[in-house]
């Protein structure tokens, strides 16, 4: 077979792969009418797929429909890995994900706003378990901001300037955790074929991503996306960031607390979780909190509908929770903050539909694109060292 001909062949073993990865359990049939293949050049695409050890076929459900009986593509039982690592404000997680972005079990750690030198050598640790010839790339999701394979600073965590390339040393992939939670809704969730897509997590803080044709924006050094600190807040209150009147401190635990007349908690996110509960309980003390929050909220969403114009809005984390217990509130603020000619069609504001797995899932898309390449498809004898 000449190149250009093995090459073509290669090219469309790869758009198998991604088509894989991207619509799980999709058929042969249906992916080869996606891409454009003949029923023989799939089933050769195929062949050649499984016995590389990178994808699998099961039998699909059956259905009413004339034709024959076709396989849905799934991932090898013995096919490449991903490690995911997640850390929030409070726990860490190292899981891993195989083709189709399916998350394995992991269990939940809690780090107590440890040091990064206390807690990255756990993840190392963590992540030293799950080597083997499986294993191609790893993602990380972590709450700051990132400049490449740097957390240049993670404001809640009191991280900055991380270095996470020690972790490992195979290919790296780190985000920040909602722009990644962003990725995963955008791929996934409810923000799923939306061709722009504003998505917002509120944790201790807020962050997000603007995903446009399910790509994120992210700026010219990858650091985009934090929402938080514009100034949508009081401009007489300093961040910790060390910038004044930010968005952060009007949409979480600390304002909450600032609401009902309390000092400001030491575990932010802990004490928005509670008055939550209160408010949905029947408080009418933490009902008013949780709505003056929320209009907070949909102020900042409104203004960044008038930069933005997505076409919808995901909410994560706390977010969710405040279009849970005090939507109207939220909604109107949304219509108070945007422009007069935008009020009658405002794009939908939607929970996350994968909830705080989001970050963890666009941790292991971010790095699954690292994998899927065409080296995946070049025989490890032949590899260029």
């Amino acid at each position: 077979m000449d190149h250009r001909a093995e090459t073509l062949r290669a090219q469309g073993a790869l758009a198998v792969l991604r088509c894989a990865h991207r619509f799980p359990g999709i058929t042969r049939a249906e992916a080869a009418g996606r891409l454009g293949l003949s029923s023989g050049s799939a089933a050769d695409i195929m062949g050649r797929l499984r016995e590389a050890g990178l994808l699998a076929e099961t039998a699909a459900p059956q259905t009413r429909g004339r034709g024959r009986p076709t396989s849905a593509l799934v991932a090898h039982p013995e096919g490449p890995l991903v490690a995911v690592v997640d850390i929030s404000h409070a726990t860490w997680t190292v899981t891993t994900a195989a083709i189709g972005g399916a998350l394995a079990p992991a269990p939940v750690h809690r780090h107590l706003g440890l040091p990064a030198e206390a807690v990255l050598p756990a993840v190392r640790d963590a992540l030293r378990d799950l080597h083997g010839p499986r294993l191609r790339a790893v993602g990380v999701a972590i709450p700051g901001t990132v400049h490449g394979h740097t957390v240049v600073e993670a404001t809640n965590l009191r991280w900055r300037g991380v270095d996470l390339r020690d972790l490992t040393d195979l290919p790296l992939a780190v985000g920040n955790d909602a722009s990644l939670a962003g990725v995963a809704e955008a791929l996934r969730g409810a923000a799923r074929d939306a061709s722009v897509a504003l998505h917002l997590t509120v944790e201790v803080g807020v962050g997000g991503v603007v995903i446009v044709d399910g790509r994120p924006v992210l700026g010219a050094a990858g650091a985009g996306g934090e929402f938080g600190h514009l100034p949508f807040g009081d401009r007489e209150r300093q961040c910790p960031c060390g910038a004044w009147g930010c968005w952060d401190l009007e949409v979480d635990g600390r304002a909450m607390a600032r609401h009902a007349g309390r000092e400001a908690p030491e575990d932010p996110r802990a004490y928005a979780e509670r008055t939550l509960a209160a408010a949905r309980g029947g408080d009418p003390a933490a009902a008013r909190v949780c709505r003056v929050t929320a209009a907070a909220l949909g102020r900042g969403i409104g203004a960044l509908l008038n930069a933005v114009d997505p076409a919808v809005v995901t909410l994560g984390g706390l977010g969710a929770d405040l279009l849970d217990v005090a939507g109207p509130a939220l909604r109107d603020g949304v219509r108070r903050g945007a422009m007069a000619w935008r009020r009658d069609e405002l794009p939908p504001v939607l929970p996350a539909a994968l909830g705080s797995t989001g970050p963890a899932i666009g941790a292991a898309e971010s790095a699954m694109a690292l994998v899927l390449t065409e080296q995946l498809l070049t025989p490890p004898a032949t590899r260029r060292r």
